[in-house]
């Protein structure tokens, strides 16, 4: 048997990404940041494609997501951030809750979002994994940005024939 199958498209020509970093643990963060656009200009994104915004901590980082991905200019969007665990039970509230809210993101809305937040015992185990999560990231955004749109219907000519016609339809009504 040999099924049709798609192979990863890495080309991010044309493709509109959105950063978000956590502010919480900023030396990860940055570490991230500059390694992912560094991999996101390699593969092929515009810098003026690109828009980062930051905030407070993991916690927010759904919020800003939710909203860059309402707006439906973005093909792909990146979550940058690290939790790092304390004497408290907060890290795995922390942990746990960001991760939830950037999958439901991507499912709600169909836009993908790499998850780069990460969850380490210490700060060295977070600034030797910093680099290489942020540039997973730039490539898992190009990957499924790239895999969303090629699974995309194609529209019939009849559906667009019918939509045309509605719309006379409408306008000789007016």
């Amino acid at each position: 048997m040999s099924p049709y199958t798609l192979t990863p498209d890495m080309n991010g020509e044309g493709l509109h990404i959105g950063i978000v970093r956590a502010r919480f643990n900023e030396d990860i963060g940055l570490i991230e940041l500059d390694a992912c656009l560094q991999e996101l200009e390699s593969l092929g994104v515009d810098e003026r494609d690109i828009m980062v915004v930051t905030v407070p901590g993991a916690l927010e980082l759904g919020a800003a997501l939710a909203r860059m991905a309402e707006t439906f200019e973005f093909d792909a969007l990146i979550a940058l951030g690290a939790v790092i665990r304390g004497e408290t039970y907060h890290f795995e509230i922390v942990s746990n809750e960001s991760a939830s809210a950037i999958s439901r993101i991507s499912l709600e809305t169909g836009i993908p979002v790499a998850n780069g937040v990460l969850t380490t015992e210490t700060d060295e185990q977070a600034e030797v994994r910093a680099a290489d999560k942020g540039r997973d990231c730039a490539q898992c955004a190009v990957e499924m940005a790239n895999l969303v749109a090629a699974l995309e219907p194609e529209a019939d000519e009849d559906d667009e024939d019918d939509e045309d016609e509605d719309l006379e339809q409408s306008d000789a009504r007016r």
